[in-house]
């Protein structure tokens, strides 16, 4: 039991007004106390669950998987030792240590067969669990917008993309709500994962209420409903839009839901979530929205609501000034050198749904399905950096090798001590190698980097904000 979780009397009064008559407030109390149960989400941009499954039966971690999300799993590892996330797993993107019920969102705006979108949105993205989540369940493909309000996040947000090989997305630093503006009806799918109260995140952190007030509830909903708004009007017509908090209150939940259909009438419907997953009727409410308690799913607070946009309404009037945009795109010429040396370099194909663009001499991959934004908003960063051009040719970048390779190139395979090294940003030198060039790092038969042989050793690539300097696996 976590016995210093700080629970208010106003807040537990407050809960007891709207707790479904199924579920009772001892074991409210006690869910949350009760310490959070450890979970992953397989990152099937880098390796399938069923191979992970075998490298996780080696490893000695026990798997139970989650109902609403099929690559996710409750997870029991030793963690004495190495803790999880300093794993080389964790750290060459395979897995996403990810609390279960956050993964409800991204799988309820994918439910039904409406969903294979071109462009989404995910208005509120770091750290990034739910933008890797969405890149995955995208499969790469189109384009991902990954918008961030806190500019300190963003690091951390860029990281993890980078981290689980993510090449589709585009990001920003925004208030989201200009979102309504600015791109409107420009998206086929929208999350709003929106800031809140936290009321649901007390098994992680004790003293996620120690700031709670009923007053502040009202402000944090005032936002919650300027920023829903913003996202219906970037909603294409026919797209979908998935709301959630990890709040519990009716204020930020029921009540904006309540009040986006009341401002857009006729031209918006709720999808009702009952049949998301097994199971989803312990959480179902009245509206068809999923209200998850900690007791429900043995899981943190969360709340969950879809609707479909039926009509055009009209958006917000804005004045834009973007300045001139920096990059250019490559002529079919300059295409064909870059796309010719990568396959010389590394037998990789460049993705046919994307375009290279350069900025002085870095050259970039954009999702062409970003395109159409590209004269509308300012993104601080697009697609992925993969060379930096020179007059005697290319310097391929990390991301190369994260978010393009795959398993089956040609590699320098590196022992765990070697691999240990590599992690913490340090040059290695494999026994009984050499060799020229640039070349694909791997270990236990997945790619970690983008390395350089000087002689017999390996020049380490790895970006700085990927670098662990302790404790590892």
């Amino acid at each position: 039991m976590h016995s210093n979780v700080y629970l208010p009397e106003d807040f537990l009064s407050h809960v007891e007004t709207f707790l479904p008559e199924n579920l009772s407030m001892t074991d409210f109390v006690e869910a949350c106390r009760k310490p959070l149960r450890k979970s992953i989400r397989v990152n099937t941009l880098k390796t399938t669950v069923d191979a992970f499954k075998i490298n996780a039966q080696k490893k000695g971690w026990t798997l139970n998987p989650i109902p609403w999300c099929q690559e996710g799993f409750w997870i029991e590892a030793d963690e004495s030792e190495v803790p999880l996330g300093n794993t080389a797993e964790h750290m060459a993107g395979l897995f996403y240590i990810q609390e279960a019920s956050s993964m409800l969102p991204p799988s309820a705006l994918y439910a039904g067969e409406d969903s294979d979108y071109e462009a989404v949105l995910d208005m509120a993205a770091a750290p990034g669990s739910k933008t890797t989540q969405l890149a995955a369940l995208m499969e790469n493909s189109g384009v991902l917008v990954a918008n961030e309000f806190a500019a300190s996040r963003v690091k951390v947000l860029h990281a993890n993309i980078e981290r689980c090989g993510v090449r589709n997305a585009a990001l920003s630093n925004y208030d989201a709500r200009v979102f309504g503006g600015w791109l409107p009806e420009q998206f086929d799918a929208i999350l709003l994962d929106a800031p809140c109260s936290g009321e649901g995140t007390v098994r992680k952190d004790p003293d996620a209420m120690k700031n709670w007030s009923l007053n502040s509830t009202a402000e944090i909903a005032a936002t919650q409903k300027d920023l829903i708004e913003s996202a219906f009007h970037a909603l294409k017509v026919g797209g979908n839009l998935v709301y959630s908090t990890c709040a519990l209150s009716p204020e930020e939940n029921q009540q904006v839901a309540e009040y986006l259909l009341d401002t857009f009438g006729d031209a918006i419907q709720v999808q009702n979530l009952q049949n998301l997953f097994e199971g989803a009727e312990k959480a179902m409410t009245p509206e068809g929205y999923l209200h998850v308690f900690p007791q429900t799913y043995d899981s943190e607070g969360f709340f969950i609501a879809k609707f479909t946009k039926l009509a055009p309404v009209t958006a917000p009037t804005v004045k834009k000034k973007l300045g001139k945009f920096p990059f250019s795109k490559l002529t079919n010429k300059e295409s064909g050198d870059v796309v010719t040396n990568l396959k010389q370099s590394f037998s990789i194909e460049l993705p046919s749904d994307g375009v290279l663009w350069k900025r002085d001499n870095d050259i970039w991959l954009f999702p062409n399905a970003l395109e159409p934004m590209l004269g509308e908003f300012r993104f601080s960063r697009m697609g992925i950096k993969i060379a930096e051009q020179h007059k005697k040719g290319y310097k391929w970048q990390h991301q190369v090798a994260t978010a393009l390779a795959n398993n089956n190139a040609d590699t320098v395979a590196l022992e765990t001590a070697d691999a240990r090294e590599w992690f913490m940003g340090r040059d290695v030198r494999p026994e009984g190698l050499s060799g020229k060039g640039e070349v694909l790092v791997s270990y236990n038969g997945f790619i970690i980097g983008l390395g350089k042989w000087v002689g017999n050793r390996v020049k380490n690539g790895l970006p700085r904000e990927l670098v662990r300097d302790k404790n590892l696996f």
